[in-house]
């Protein structure tokens, strides 16, 4: 496996490995494997520790399971010209990957300065250009081109409330999708829920915009 992975983190560093084979690569590994694989891939530790002052409502780093990153690659659909938008990116699992699975854009926002730091050190050994990570609180850090947005469980209640009331006003100007793994989001008029093939997955869509 760890062969395997170190190819493919060769071939992505090249410049030769389109979002088609990525996703390949990725099939071919084993279930259980995956999340070590792409640890593997991306060149991540699964586990760092959390700056001493997380502010209140932030939530310590824990890294999202990869099946559940690409089952909202699956529903949400991400497609190459959307803007991927991970709030509480930790060191950008979920950013980098989603942007190797599609092509799209990604973006990390993250609150602590050295997960940002080693995020954008990776994304820059790999030669992934089209993946960034902003420091800032997901609570008040808009990102206002995204189209898809992402967390696991990133949220304290009131840190959500303050994430939707920035992604409100956006969503009334564009169709968005908000990805949510192992929370719930309350009822909003403006989002409406969606199915999902999984369970540990949310997904709501902004409602269209009436005149």
């Amino acid at each position: 496996m760890r062969a395997h992975a170190r190819d493919i983190s060769q071939a992505i560093r090249e410049g030769h490995l389109d979002p088609a084979a990525f996703a390949d690569a990725l099939q071919s590994v084993p279930f259980a494997d995956r999340d070590g694989w792409v640890d593997e891939v991306l060149g991540l530790e699964p586990l760092v520790a959390d700056v001493a002052d997380l502010p209140e409502g932030a939530v310590p780093y824990l890294p999202c399971g990869v099946d559940a990153i690409v089952r909202a690659v699956l529903d949400a659909p991400v497609k190459k010209s959307d803007v991927f938008v991970d709030l509480g990116a930790g060191l950008g699992r979920a950013a980098m990957l989603v942007h190797l699975l599609t092509g799209a854009r990604a973006v990390g926002v993250e609150l602590q300065a050295p997960l940002v730091a080693r995020a954008r050190r990776t994304a820059e050994r790999l030669g992934l250009t089209q993946v960034s990570f902003v420091l800032g609180d997901a609570g008040s850090t808009p990102v206002v081109d995204g189209t898809v947005f992402f967390s696991y469980a990133s949220f304290s209640p009131t840190v959500l409330v303050r994430v939707l009331g920035w992604l409100e006003p956006l969503a009334s100007r564009r169709r968005v999708v908000l990805c949510a793994v192992d929370f719930e989001v309350p009822g909003q008029s403006w989002l409406a829920p969606r199915p999902s093939a999984s369970v540990e997955l949310a997904l709501y869509e902004s409602t269209p915009v009436r005149f």
